[in-house]
């Protein structure tokens, strides 16, 4: 039976081997449900210790009492230099620096006609899903450099590459993050700082319901119809991804896009 995109519960995500991220310390945005938990609970898993960040403190408390003494919760607002500043301090003063940023926080379109996308939220989701990046990026990256390197992961969307109608702004900004991402793991890489994407196709989280694209009890069945594989995907198949990407496996992966999306690109 499908999953329900609204729980919150966090599938175990048991590993064989060694933990590929111990002794390192992730930061992961807009963890307090979704990917984002997903992401924080595996990384952890993998032996990081982890900043669970998100707008709502509470929701971040939540993660990071999922995932226990190597978690610390900290609310931010994403578009806010200072704020992330901020979040980077917290984390360097708790754990001693920053190792991996999961930029994941994002906000969905309402699917409309252009006609009936107005400045305002044309703003907002341009900041949000791009603006953030780039400010999420100039925090993190002094701390990474650091450290001697790092792995900076965002969050992007199959909608940059493969848009579907009526999701305008949402595909522009995903589209911008894809073009940060490459400028950045150039600029970057001197530093040992690896970026990267992940293009997921619709998600079991509660953040689907947002788009708009089908009414509540056919979502998840359309969504399925347009992906290859048969099925949408679990907030835990990101996340998975994101533990590949911020480990020394993809070591020298940087500046790429990796499709979560059951083969709905080709």
């Amino acid at each position: 039976m499908p999953t329900d995109p609204s729980s919150p519960a966090v599938r175990p995500a048991p590993r064989a081997g060694a933990p590929r991220l111990e002794g390192r310390v992730a930061v992961v945005t807009g963890a307090g449900s979704g990917i984002g938990r997903a992401t924080a609970a595996r990384l952890a898993a993998e032996g990081a210790s982890v900043v669970a960040s998100d707008r709502d403190e509470a929701a971040a408390r939540e993660t990071a009492s999922v995932i226990g003494d190597r978690a610390l919760a900290v609310q931010a607002d994403v578009t806010d230099a200072d704020a992330m500043a901020r979040l980077v301090e917290q984390a360097v003063a708790r754990f001693g620096g920053v190792d991996v940023f999961h930029n994941n926080a994002g906000m969905a379109q309402a699917a409309k006609p252009l006609a009936d996308v107005g400045r305002a939220e044309w703003d907002a989701l341009i900041a949000v899903n791009l603006t953030a990046f780039f400010v999420g990026a100039q925090a993190v990256a002094p701390a990474m450099r650091e450290r001697g390197g790092g792995s900076i992961v965002v969050t992007a969307s199959t909608s940059a590459v493969h848009p579907r109608p009526g999701l305008s702004a949402y595909a522009a900004a995903k589209s911008g993050v894809l073009g940060l991402t490459r400028a950045l793991a150039l600029e970057l890489a001197a530093d040992r700082i690896r970026v990267n994407a992940i293009n997921p196709v619709a998600v079991k989280t509660p953040m689907l319901q947002e788009f708009r694209l089908a009414a509540e009890d056919e979502l998840l069945d359309k969504m399925a119809a347009t992906i290859p594989l048969g099925s949408a995907i679990d907030a835990e198949d990101v996340a998975a991804a994101v533990a590949y990407l911020a480990s020394d496996d993809a070591r020298f992966v940087t500046g790429i896009a990796l499709n979560v999306d059951g083969g709905r690109d080709l």
